[in-house]
Formats: structure tokens, sequence, C-alpha cells
């Protein structure tokens, strides 16, 4: 009879086999989410058996983590900001460099109206809620798909979030401070050398920002303008090459106090401005 040990063990020989990056870590990773427990509990029941069933299904998990399937695919989860959100194969797996893009927000949002554009799981938002102290909250993103995950993650974290579907901001009413955006912003050109476990297995309409990878920046700032109040910022995630285009975008657009902020690696990893191109005040 195979023991918890054991099965670890072939787990993480496997994914070696399979050349997962990150073997040790995913194969303990499913093990956990399979049994429920942590390192402590492990290594007090290491030897304890597991059944014939049990073994199986841990195995038929490492198979699919072998065929390259993301880990957040397999479980159906993935923590953000503390937050444990639903993920599915319909929306971009929420990323620690994007908890960045929400520190930063939560800096400015402290009793204002947020519209997070092109959504997606809803964590951004969401996590904005949850975390800080927003007047309210509205997601919009294209796909309807997306939308499902992101109202499941509504509820189940007890957010009051509003969502609503949108090509960009067709179906968007009224003004909002602060609008953020974690939008495509991959280059067509190179999805295909993405690892398989995004290429293969993350929506494209997430990844795909289009010849230079500019795309959505210009149509979210050439559109968003209409939909930002007076003195209002804008938050952008961006590759960590389009920190100066990304800015320049900006600029033409009448934001100011624009900044680039870096991610823990010391790469670009936001943008941010004060749009007040216009006559009012914002407090």
């Amino acid at each position: 009879m195979k023991t918890l040990e054991n099965a670890l063990q072939e787990g993480r020989r496997f994914l070696k086999e399979k050349q997962i990056a990150d073997s040790d870590i995913d194969a303990w990773y499913l093990l956990s989410f399979l049994f429920r427990m942590n390192r402590a509990h492990y290594l007090m029941h290491s030897s304890m058996p597991i059944s014939k069933e049990q073994y199986c299904e841990y195995m038929e998990l490492i198979k699919k983590r072998g065929n390259h399937i993301p880990l957040q695919h397999i479980t159906g989860e993935q923590e953000f900001m503390g937050l444990n959100f639903k993920v599915s194969n319909e929306v971009l797996i929420p990323r620690q460099d994007t908890e960045i893009l929400v520190q930063e927000v939560l800096k400015a949002a402290d009793g204002k109206t947020v519209l997070d554009m092109c959504t997606g799981s809803g964590c951004i938002i969401i996590s904005l809620d949850r975390l800080g102290n927003i007047k309210s909250g509205t997601g919009a993103d294209i796909s309807a798909s997306a939308l499902k995950i992101a109202d499941e993650n509504n509820t189940r974290l007890e957010a009051n979030v509003q969502f609503l579907q949108s090509n960009l901001f067709e179906q968007v009413q009224g003004k909002y401070d602060i609008i953020v955006s974690n939008p495509p912003y991959i280059p067509t050109s190179d999805i295909e050398t993405l690892m398989e476990e995004v290429k293969d297995h993350e929506p494209s309409i997430a990844l795909d920002g289009k010849e230079d990878g500019l795309y959505f920046y210009r149509r979210i700032l050439s559109e968003g303008t209409d939909y930002i109040n007076p003195g209002g910022f804008i938050f952008f995630e961006i590759g960590c090459d389009q920190g100066a285009a990304v800015s320049q975008l900006l600029k033409e657009k009448g934001f100011q106090d624009i900044r680039i902020i870096k991610d823990l690696a010391g790469l670009d990893r936001v943008v941010t401005g004060r749009y007040v191109n216009q006559e009012e005040p914002f407090t």
C-alpha cells in the first residue's frame, strides 16, 4: 500500500521527467490540495497509508500538470492579495506582479469610485473592494465567460462589485475617480514564444496586445478620458519594456504626474497618471 511519502516522491519524479519547472513544489502543492493538509501535518503523517483510489487520483493530477496544464487550472484556484480566487481557462491567472498594481491603486482609492477595465477574474477590483475603502467598484470585460468567474469570485469573497459586459467603454456609463486596467499587452508575434502553460492554456483574448502590444493602452486612453472625473487617476499594468511608451501615451492625452513603478524584480510594472485636462479640481 502506498503512503503519502511514496505518492509525493513519485509525483516529483514524474514531473521532473516531464521537465516541469518547480516540479518539487508543484508535486507538493497538488498533494496538499488533494489531501487538504499543510506541511506540519505531512511531516507528522508522511508514512500514513493511502488508498489505491487516492493514489490514482493524485497521479491523475500529476499527469495533468505533466501535460503543462497550469497548476491553477487543475486546482481551480489562485491566491492573490491574500484572497483565494476561483480561476479557469476562461480568465488570466492572477499573478504576483499584478499585486503591485493593486497596491498602488490602494494608495489613492480611499472613498473613490473605481472602474476596472478588462477585469477578467475580477481579482483587481474585488481586492480593492475587500482591502480598501473605495466608494464603489465596477468591473468591465468583453468576455461573458470571464464575467461569470468574476461574479462567482464576487460572491465567494463577499465583495460588493458590479460587473458589466462591454467592449471596452461601449456599455460603461458615468464617470469614475480611478480607472485601472491590466489589459492584453503582449505583441502578437511574441505569444508563440511564451511558456506552454500560458500560450496553450490561457485565453488569447487576455494576452494579445496586437502588433506592438500597445493597442489597448491607446484605445483605453482614447475613449477613457470621457469616463474619468476631473483630476482622476489612471493605473495600468505594463510589460517590463513598455514604461516609456505608455508614459508618452498618457502625456499625449493630457495626463500629468506620470510615474513608472517597478516590481519586486526591479522591472517596470505600473504606469500611472492624473488627468488634469479639465476645469474642475479633484479632491
